[in-house]
């Protein structure tokens, strides 16, 4: 099991706010009163009533649930997973931060792949970490994480966290189970395996056994903006270990997710067929786009997630189209790092399968 920075172990520092909810959890009933919090509850919102009517009101008043607890509850239920093994955070991008605050020192050296999701890079340089970086593995039809170079590199730089989105952004590689037990098992004791399932719900087999396991030494990251469509909203959840999640809870900010995304998750959560349906008709979409674009002479990389990645033969062309394709008001993403610079990334939504609408890219192709 890989170690905790000195100064979370002990005692503290604990939630110092832990709240209404969580206080009435604690005694075992409600407390009618709010005496002596500051939330606001005498503000009478009536703009805020006239534009979403008042059970908007009740949301704004509050602090949310620091525990998710409802949350939580729906998750462990639907997917299997043992209650105390799950955080809820605002978001996949914040859980990420919050695991490079609980594990990574500032100075230690963290280890991701070069042009995976940026974001981690962003935070792991802002925590004052050193980002090793190694290359994809590249291949014709194969665009993946190099798990033994990330291996290597751990054990090389004596890392403390090596990170692998899984499936991956931006290629859309998914490594099966077996390979990521053994990326857990060849990495140093001491260094955690932060593993990002931002995508994880586009997977065929997304209700697998190993889907529900808390692994030792991992912290799983899942979100609800993608299958869920609660981007804007901004709600994710980690699994790992409870003592894992323990040190997490000292230094999570505890109000990040807001009374009104916890009750919009309960909602969503709520009404699991909507999301199995939406979830159908993504993967209808991305095997849509595939065919298209392959019919055109395109390298569509094989994808586990809500996109396809196309690989165009170089850089400038992918700038070029990117380009052109932003200035006709066509928004697709291509990767900032060099390294995935002749990659381009594009949703599985309808609107990408108008006829004309990304024009400007099958003219390139052809």
């Amino acid at each position: 099991m890989p170690r905790f920075p000195d100064h979370l172990t002990g005692d503290g520092p604990t939630n110092p706010f832990p709240g209404i909810r969580v206080l009435e959890r604690r005694l075992g009933r409600e407390i009618p009163h709010r005496l002596g919090s500051n939330e606001g509850l005498d503000m009478p919102h009536r703009a805020l009533r006239a534009h979403f009517g008042d059970a908007m009101v009740e949301h704004a008043y509050c602090y949310g649930d620091s525990e998710a607890l409802g949350v939580r509850q729906r998750l462990a239920g639907q997917q299997g997973i043992v209650l105390e093994a799950l955080l809820v955070d605002a978001g996949a991008d914040s859980l990420i931060a919050l695991a490079l605050r609980t594990v990574a020192e500032a100075g230690t050296a963290v280890v991701a792949t070069a042009g995976t999701y940026p974001t981690f890079g962003y935070f792991a340089r802002g925590q004052g970490c050193r980002l090793v970086e190694v290359p994809y593995e590249e291949a014709p039809g194969r665009l993946a994480p190099d798990l033994e170079a990330l291996s290597a590199a751990a054990r090389r730089e004596q890392a403390r966290l090596v990170y692998l989105a899984n499936p991956d952004n931006p290629s859309g590689h998914l490594h099966d189970d077996a390979a990521v037990r053994r990326l857990r098992e060849t990495l140093p004791d001491d260094c955690w395996l932060l593993l990002d399932e931002a995508y994880h719900d586009f997977r065929e087999d997304a209700d697998s056994p190993f889907a529900r396991e808390v692994l030792p030494g991992v912290i799983r990251l899942r979100t609800l903006s993608k299958a869920h469509g609660m981007a804007g909203l901004r709600i994710g959840y980690a699994i790992a270990e409870p003592e894992t999640l323990a040190m997490m809870m000292k230094v999570r900010i505890h109000y990040a997710v807001s009374t009104l995304t916890l009750a919009a998750a309960e909602v969503v959560l709520d009404h699991p067929d909507e999301t199995r349906e939406h979830i159908a008709a993504v993967l209808n979409r991305r095997e849509r786009l595939t065919e298209h674009f392959r019919g055109l002479g395109a390298e569509v990389l094989p994808s586990a997630t809500n996109f396809i990645g196309i690989r165009l033969p170089s850089a400038e062309l992918a700038e070029r189209v990117n380009r052109e394709l932003l200035e006709a008001g066509r928004l697709i993403a291509r990767p900032a790092h060099p390294d995935l610079g002749h990659v381009l990334r594009i949703t599985a939504v309808e609107d990408a399968l108008v006829p004309g609408r990304l024009q400007i890219l099958e003219d390139a192709l052809r």
